[in-house]
């Protein structure tokens, strides 16, 4: 059967027409922005790269927490990497778990 496309066509319109193209697309427009923020033309050097994978961590962490209630283990199965890693990068990237719970002020008086 010959369907007129070769298997290479046929994988990438497949690949084109998936939800991760969909979503790779979008983070590309938004990366771009970024970038022209974070490095304008004619900068030689820059940390864009580890700027910008920082803040995809960051964000990363962020949303699994938030979806495990602030359960470090819970999150690092979200994302599919190991509690001991979630730490450590936890860590590195500067954020605290303790900090987006709520913290009750009240005190008890006594009758």
């Amino acid at each position: 059967m010959n369907f007129g496309k070769s298997g290479n066509d046929a994988v990438d319109e497949y690949a084109k027409s998936s939800p991760i193209s969909a979503v790779e697309d979008a983070i590309e427009k938004k990366l771009a922005d970024i970038a022209t923020v974070l490095c304008p033309a004619g900068t030689r050097k820059s940390r864009l790269y580890e700027e910008i994978l920082s803040m995809f961590e960051r964000c990363l962490f962020k949303i699994a927490l938030k979806r495990s209630n602030n359960v470090k283990s819970a999150a690092a199965t979200y994302l599919g990497i190991n509690r001991n890693t979630f730490q450590k990068k936890m860590v590195k990237l500067g954020i605290n778990c303790e900090k987006s719970k709520v913290k009750s002020n009240t005190k008890r008086h006594g009758g």
